[in-house]
């Protein structure tokens, strides 16, 4: 039965995602766009946190806990969990003079996770890598001739991805992921005088794709009878992707928006044609504590040297890239997970918090992303769970001449388990 829940439940999502605008962020502009989570809600829930493994769960983030899959109560049952989550995302925009509302919904990610034996488990599945989608315009000079500069874009990059997390010895596990990043990134310059029939346009596309490793430890020793220690250590390695450019310029009129004249730019002369995109490596460390089936409290810390970034193609003049990091700590509480009176007694209810520093001095003003994250995981049949989440947060600023985005998302996380093997007790 779950299985034919999850054929629905795929054909509905893929009926969404085939729209979906990924963002609405003017701060995708900058880089390869905005940068999906990519976490299931019920991590998101507890400020993007990922050390945390158990049996019932897939952990897209930290591929070391697929060897927790299937093992609950200390029996390997040989669980598969499928996995996928939608998000809706209101946002305001406000600069130092004006502000307007928008709002966008997203296929999250679709996930399928099992165990092989006893500590050894895989996943794949696919899920946003990074969204563009924004519409703004700059205006300089005095009013009568003013220039008018009007920026849009659109894309982004998919991730397919492939885990295989094994447990080496007891409370010690070792992950690692294969992921293949490949979409487009479009953009498009109009740049215009006020009260001039004519205007010029610059079209930018790159279609982007190459391989990135993420690499994970995860190290859970028994502090008592009841207690666990949760460490765990991160590397998500250097990417280096590879950029199929082309480029058009020409003149249009404003009154009809029929070119006059466009031509191709011949890239291949100024070694632009092909290019590539370095995203620096990530490192990850993790350190938590908690009651097995009942509580849990854990703090992360990211760190990328993203001054390292590079795309000469999309290069933008008041873009300088620092260090990024995030700092966050999230944890859930379970009343009683065994209760036959009590289905609230029974509901996971998580909460977390998280500061990102996105490493991008825009105008020599640093850009920060902080966010408040709560939830609650409602237990289905069986297993299998549906996961509620909500954050609120703020990004940017309006000083410097920058946006601020303060952003309400409601994430819905599926969780279906079905039992993939189990030695028959009875012919």
């Amino acid at each position: 039965m779950i299985k034919k829940i999850y054929v629905v439940l795929m054909c509905l999502v893929a009926v969404g995602a085939y729209g979906q605008d990924g963002t609405v962020s003017p701060y995708s502009y900058f880089g390869l766009g905005e940068l999906s989570s990519a976490a299931t809600a019920e991590n998101q829930m507890m400020g993007g946190i990922a050390m945390y493994a158990d049996s019932i769960h897939v952990n897209l983030q930290n591929p070391a806990a697929y060897s927790k899959l299937g093992v609950r109560f200390g029996e390997d049952f040989g669980i598969t969990t499928y996995t996928a989550g939608i998000s809706h995302k209101q946002v305001r925009l406000k600069s130092f003079a004006e502000e307007q509302s928008s709002a966008v919904t997203n296929l999250e990610y679709l996930s399928l996770g099992f165990s092989l034996k006893e500590g050894l488990g895989i996943g794949f599945g696919v899920m946003p890598y990074s969204s563009v989608g924004y519409n703004f315009v700059a205006q300089t000079g005095a009013e009568g001739s003013r220039i008018i500069n009007e920026y849009s874009g659109e894309g982004g990059l998919n991730r397919l991805y492939l885990s295989v997390g094994y447990e080496v010895f007891k409370d010690f596990s070792v992950g690692v992921s294969a992921n293949y990043n490949f979409g487009t990134v479009e953009s498009l310059r109009i740049q215009s005088v006020e009260n001039v029939q004519y205007g010029v346009k610059d079209e930018r596309t790159s279609k982007i794709d190459g391989i990135d490793l993420n690499y994970a430890i995860n190290y859970t020793p028994s502090i008592d009878d009841k207690h666990t220690l949760f460490t765990s250590l991160r590397i998500n390695t250097q990417a280096n992707l590879s950029a199929r450019n082309t480029k058009r310029i020409g003149s249009f009129s404003l009154l009809t928006q029929a070119d006059v004249e466009a031509v191709d730019v011949n890239l291949d002369a100024q070694g632009l044609k092909e290019t590539g995109v370095k995203i620096p490596t990530t490192a990850t460390v993790g350190l938590g504590y908690g009651q097995n089936m009942k509580w849990f409290l854990g703090l992360e810390y990211s760190y990328q040297q993203l001054s390292d970034y590079s795309n000469v193609f999309l290069e933008i003049d008041n873009l300088v890239y620092g260090d990024a990091s995030t700092l966050a700590l999230g944890g859930f509480y379970i009343p009683n997970s065994s209760s036959f009176e009590s289905y609230l007694s029974r509901v996971t209810y998580r909460a977390g918090v998280r500061l990102d520093k996105t490493g991008m001095l825009i105008n020599d003003k640093e850009v920060n992303d902080f966010g408040i994250t709560f939830g609650l995981g409602l237990p289905l049949k069986g297993y299998s769970n549906l996961n509620l989440g909500f954050e609120v947060g703020r990004r940017g600023t309006t000083s410097a001449d920058l946006i601020e985005e303060s952003y309400f998302k409601v994430n819905v996380g599926l969780s279906l388990n079905d039992i993939w093997f189990r030695k028959r007790k009875i012919n």
